[in-house]
């Protein structure tokens, strides 16, 4: 590791320090949700382009905003995630997995920086395929399509402090997939705040979008508290906004994971919005979910390809219950699901210490959108899950999975095409 990268490190891990050791009170990092603010780092200078909309059968656009680490009991106790529920459907069983975007984890277990290769498809390919337009929005992301592993900034909330790391790259779900990162048109929908309230003001909101807050804002670094004022000061006003929410709006606000590991995985969910019905606010809904269920909903609602990996698994990809009625899909009842806190080692391509190359999905599989699989160029489908050779430790031979990169790879263009006999 270059010396630079060392410092970059060593800065973020000193900041984690400071923050830890005093108490964070929340400050809004600017007016309103919808007004650009020096505090992001850069302000907005491009718009999208997003006129036309491809009609949904149970909503026309889904808005996906991301919390960290919290009990499902810790968020259901706070009266802010109280008052959200009684304007929406709570779900109740809603269970949180890790990295969903491409249908599987692919064995991470860790925060270390990887990348997945162009040959694995995401949720981007499904969506493009039906010309459905997309954003991802990253709370003080430096510039669009930044690819570093973290950025620190001036800490707004509290001047003459030292620099915090509010952006890490592991809660930017597709910066991951090289289809988007190392695709020119793509990456640039990896987007700020900024952007946020540039593209609404434009009347360009994408159809599909994915919200992350900043690393205090989403509770990982403060707390349940932190967050809920956090909503309250930029989802509130968005609600009563017909710019963001109309009566063809779902907007989901859930936690990547429970913070206790002994015991199940279940996260507070809420699905929000104009196209939720109006006899179902205030209500419940006890259906299994986990976040594979995001892709299965979007598969269904606009009658979607596949990826033919999790996504097609009845177990863990139930559709959400009302979208399910309008689509036709049949869910599926579990009476004792599978234990979704998974905090062992499981065989992976992003795993050094139990690495199997990226296998080829299901190409037979149906999943609730009634396509078929959608793959990209150059993926090897003879390599399915039951021909993939035993899990290697890299680990153990000094070496770590061919993707895994350096914390200082600050550009998708410094990724070395990987030789290794175990890839794709």
């Amino acid at each position: 590791m270059s010396p630079a990268s060392l410092l970059v490190l060593l800065l973020l891990a000193s900041s984690r320090l400071a923050a830890a050791a005093t108490a964070q009170v929340f400050a809004p990092p600017s007016k309103g949700p919808l007004v650009q603010t020096a505090n992001y780092t850069s302000f907005s200078n491009s718009t999208l382009n997003d006129r036309k909309a491809v009609p949904g059968k149970a909503f026309n656009r889904i808005i996906q905003i991301w919390l960290e680490n919290t009990d499902f009991a810790t968020a259901a106790s706070t009266p802010i995630f109280g008052s959200l529920a009684e304007q929406g459907l709570l779900l109740t069983n809603y269970n949180g997995i890790s990295l969903p975007w491409g249908g599987d984890f692919f064995g991470l277990h860790d925060d270390s920086m990887y990348h997945i290769p162009s040959n694995i498809s995401c949720v981007v390919d499904l969506l493009e395929d039906k010309g459905i337009s997309w954003a991802t929005y990253q709370e003080n992301m430096p510039t669009d399509a930044f690819y570093s592993i973290g950025a620190t900034a001036s800490n707004y909330a509290s001047p003459g402090s030292a620099p915090y790391p509010y952006y890490m790259r592991k809660h930017n779900p597709l910066v991951i997939y090289d289809s988007v990162s190392q695709d020119a048109e793509r990456v640039k929908r990896i987007r700020t705040f900024n952007d946020f309230a540039n593209d609404v003001v434009n009347g360009s909101l994408p159809q599909w979008n994915f919200v992350t807050p900043n690393m205090v804002n989403d509770a990982h670094d403060t707390t349940i508290d932190f967050a809920a004022s956090f909503l309250e000061y930029w989802l509130l006003p968005l609600l009563t906004d017909p710019r963001v929410n109309n009566e063809e709006t779902l907007i989901v606000v859930t936690f990547d994971e429970a913070e206790t590991f002994t015991i199940q995985n279940t996260v507070f969910a809420i699905a929000l919005g104009g196209a939720i019905p109006i006899n179902l606010r205030g209500t419940t809904d006890n259906t299994l979910y986990t976040h594979y269920s995001l892709l299965s909903t979007v598969q269904a609602n606009w009658g979607l390809k596949n990826l033919g990996r999790q996504d097609t698994n009845a177990t863990v990809s139930n559709v959400f219950s009302f979208v399910a009625e309008k689509t036709g899909y049949k869910n599926v009842h579990v009476d004792t699901p599978p234990q979704f806190n998974l905090t062992g080692i499981f065989p992976g391509p992003l795993n050094s210490i139990a690495f199997v190359p990226f296998a080829a999905p299901n190409l037979k599989a149906r999943g609730a959108g009634g396509g078929s699989v959608l793959t990209r160029p150059g993926l090897n489908t003879k390599l399915t899950a039951s021909s993939l050779p035993p899990p290697v430790n890299l680990n153990a031979v000094n070496a770590t999975s061919p993707w895994q990169m350096s914390p200082e790879t600050t550009s998708a263009k410094n990724i070395i095409p990987c030789a290794n006999a175990l890839c794709p």
